[in-house]
C-alpha cells in the first residue's frame, strides 16, 4: 500500500540519494571528486586497512553485527562503491521515510542527517564510521518494524510478552544476499490485521485532515421518534464515521436506528438501536483517541510477529473483546464468549503466548494460595465450618479436620491448600483447557453462566471463563477422534478427573487489543479495561510517536 505522499518522499530521495553516491558509484567520495588519483578504492584488499579499523572498533556493542562483519572479512554492504551499494543505500533512504506510516518516528532514524552526514564523507576511516551507521540505522529501523519499538514487560506488569525480534545478524546476511527493497518490505508483519491497522491509520488521519466527525452529540438519549438538533449531529456524526449514508432528515427513523446497531457492534456494546450512556460516549469519542488506540494495536501486532508464525491452529483470546477463538489456516472455526480477570490490580488476566497440551473433564478445583489466604481464611477464622464445599488438605493430601478451628493461623502460616472436588457447582465447571505456564492462567468452564449477557465481562480472579465449553471442547478434539461429541460425553459421564491429551498441541495466544479489525476490512473498538493501551501510547509518545501528518 502506497500512499500519495509515500510516492512523493521516494521520488524525491532518489533523486538525492542519486546526487549523494553518484560519486561513490564512479569510485570517489562526494567531497573528494577533485582528488580521484589520491582516493584509496574500497576494494583494494590491503588498502583497507583504516576502513577495517574503523569498522572493527564500532562493533564492541553488537555481537550480531559484528559476527556479520567478521564473517565477511570487514568487507562494505552499504558503502561499497558500485551500483548494488548505491540501491542498498537508496533503499534504505526510502524506507525510514515511510517510517511515519507504521506509526514510527521518523526522527528516530534521521533520514536527513543520515543523508548529510554521507554527502561528508572523507577518507576510508570517515567511510568505515559511515557503513557502521547505516548499519545501525538499518538494524534500528528493522527491529522497530519487525517486533515493535517497545518491551512491554517495562511498560504494564501484566505483559508479560517477551520482543522477539529477528537477529541482527540474519537481518544484514538478508540485505547481502537479497533485493534491497524486496528484503526491507518483507520485515514488516505480513499479517492482513497489520494491513488493516495502516489502512485505519491512514483513513484516521485524513479525517482529522479534515476536521473530524463533527459536533459532539450533547443529549443524554436518543431513540426510534426522536427530532431536532441533536439528531440532526448525530445523523452528521454517523456520516462522517459511515455508518449513516448522507441525508437531510432530522428524524431518528429506522435507517438511523440500523446504523447505531451496526455502530455497537464494533465497539462492543449491547446492540439495541438506542443512543444510551455508553453509546453516547463511544460516539462522541474523538478520532485522535481512535487513532491513538490504532498506533497501539499495531505495535502489538507487531510483538506478536512470531518466527514461526501463529500456529496453523491457534487459539486467540482478545481479552478487552471477551471472547476466544479457534483459528485454523487464518479463518474463524469457533468463537464463544470469556470472562477475564478483574480491574483490580493483583486479579488481571495477563498478556502471553503457550501452547495447550490437554484438558481436564470433570476437573478439580486447586484453590490458589492468593485466594485462600485473603477470602478463604478470614471466614475459616470465623467460622471453621464455612465455605464447606472446599475440602481442607495437610501437606500430605489428607483431611483436616475442621473441629480444631483456624483462628491461629495468619496468612503467612496457615500451612494447608483447599480443594473443590469435581462436580457441576465446581468453580471450574465441567472442563479446564491446560497450557500450563507460571501464570496459573487456564480457561474453563463456570457455574456462573449470567455473566455472559454482560457487555463488560471481567469478573475472574485472572483465568479465563468459557461461555460454551464443551463445544470448546469438542472443536479441539475433532482433529483427532471421529466423535468428538460421543468422546467428550463418555468422559464426562464418569463424573471422574480425566486428563485428555491434545496429540497435536495448540498455540494460545492471549492479546489485548483495544483496536481490531474485521475480516471484512472493519475497525472495531474496544474499552482499556486495564488501563495498559494508555500506558503504551504514553511510552510511544515518549519515544516520539506522534498522531501523524495530515494525509491527503
Amino acid at each position: 500500500m502506497t500512499t500519495n505522499r509515500e510516492r512523493r518522499t521516494r521520488t524525491v530521495l532518489s533523486g538525492v540519494v542519486a546526487i549523494v553516491v553518484s560519486g561513490l558509484v564512479a569510485g570517489a567520495l562526494p567531497q573528494e571528486a577533485a582528488a580521484q588519483s589520491s582516493a584509496p578504492s574500497l576494494t583494494a584488499g590491503l588498502g583497507m586497512t583504516a576502513y577495517k579499523q574503523a569498522v572493527a572498533e564500532a562493533l564492541s556493542e553488537d555481537e550480531g553485527l559484528a559476527a556479520f562483519y567478521r564473517a565477511r572479512d570487514f568487507a562494505p554492504l552499504w558503502t561499497a562503491a558500485d551500483a548494488v551499494g548505491a540501491e542498498r543505500r537508496s533503499a534504505l533512504i526510502e524506507a525510514l521515510a515511510t517510517a511515519s506510516d507504521h506509526g514510527l518516528p521518523e526522527a528516530r532514524y534521521d533520514a536527513d542527517g543520515l543523508m548529510a552526514r554521507m554527502a561528508r564523507v572523507t577518507g576510508e576511516r570517515a567511510m568505515g564510521e559511515m557503513e557502521i551507521e547505516l548499519s545501525r540505522t538499518f538494524l534500528r529501523f528493522a527491529h522497530d518494524l519487525n517486533g515493535g519499538m517497545l518491551d512491554g514487560r517495562r511498560v504494564d506488569s501484566g505483559i508479560k510478552r517477551p520482543p522477539i525480534r529477528v537477529p541482527s545478524e540474519a537481518l544484514l546476511q538478508a540485505m547481502a544476499d537479497g533485493e534491497p527493497r524486496t528484503v526491507i518490505h518483507g520485515i514488516a508483519p505480513r499479517t492482513p490485521e497489520y494491513a488493516g491497522l495502516m489502512r485505519a491509520k491512514l483513513e484516521l488521519e485524513r479525517t482529522i485532515a479534515h476536521g473530524g466527525w463533527g459536533m459532539p452529540v450533547t443529549a443524554t438519549r436518543l431513540e426510534l421518534g426522536d427530532s431536532g438538533q441533536q439528531v440532526v449531529s448525530l445523523r452528521d456524526r454517523l456520516s462522517a464515521m459511515g455508518y449513516l449514508k448522507p441525508t437531510l432528515t432530522a428524524v431518528f427513523d429506522d435507517t438511523m436506528r440500523s446504523a447505531v446497531s451496526d455502530f455497537q457492534a464494533d465497539h462492543g456494546l449491547a446492540v439495541d438501536g438506542i443512543v444510551g450512556g455508553s453509546t453516547l460516549s463511544a460516539i462522541n469519542t474523538s478520532p485522535e483517541a481512535r487513532l491513538q488506540s490504532v498506533l497501539v494495536a499495531m505495535e502489538r501486532e507487531r510483538w506478536l510477529n512470531l518466527p514461526e508464525g501463529r500456529g496453523k491452529r491457534h487459539v486467540f483470546v482478545n481479552l478487552v473483546d471477551f471472547h476466544a477463538k479457534i483459528i485454523d489456516d487464518g479463518k474463524v472455526t469457533f468463537e464463544t464468549r470469556s470472562v477475564i480477570g478483574h480491574q483490580d490490580p493483583d486479579r488481571r488476566t495477563p498478556e502471553f503466548s503457550d501452547v495447550m497440551s490437554h484438558m481436564v473433564i470433570n476437573p478439580s478445583w486447586y484453590v490458589p494460595r492468593s485466594i485462600v489466604v485473603k477470602e478463604y481464611l478470614p471466614q475459616l477464622r470465623r467460622n471453621p465450618g464455612a465455605v464447606s464445599h472446599l475440602e481442607i488438605t495437610d501437606r500430605n493430601g489428607r483431611r483436616v479436620n475442621r473441629g480444631r478451628g483456624f483462628s491461629q493461623y495468619s496468612a503467612a502460616s496457615f500451612p494447608f491448600s483447599m480443594r473443590q472436588p469435581p462436580g457441576p457447582r465446581n468453580a471450574l465447571g465441567l472442563v479446564k483447557f491446560m497450557f500450563p505456564n507460571k501464570y496459573n492462567i487456564y480457561l474453563h468452564d463456570t457455574p456462573s453462566k449470567s455473566l455472559f449477557n454482560q457487555t463488560q465481562r471481567t469478573y475472574s480472579h485472572g483465568c479465563i471463563r468459557l461461555n460454551d465449553p464443551q463445544d470448546f471442547a469438542k472443536a479441539l478434539l475433532a482433529l483427532q477422534t471421529d466423535d468428538p461429541v460421543g468422546f467428550f460425553q463418555s468422559r464426562l459421564r464418569t463424573g471422574a478427573e480425566t486428563r485428555v491429551n491434545l496429540e497435536t498441541p495448540v498455540p494460545v495466544h492471549l492479546v489485548y487489543r483495544t483496536a481490531f479489525t474485521t475480516p471484512k476490512g472493519h475497525i472495531n473498538f474496544r474499552n482499556d479495561v486495564y488501563g495498559r493501551d494508555a500506558k503504551i501510547w504514553q511510552a510511544l509518545a515518549a519515544e516520539g510517536v506522534a498522531l501523524g501528518r495530515p494525509q491527503s
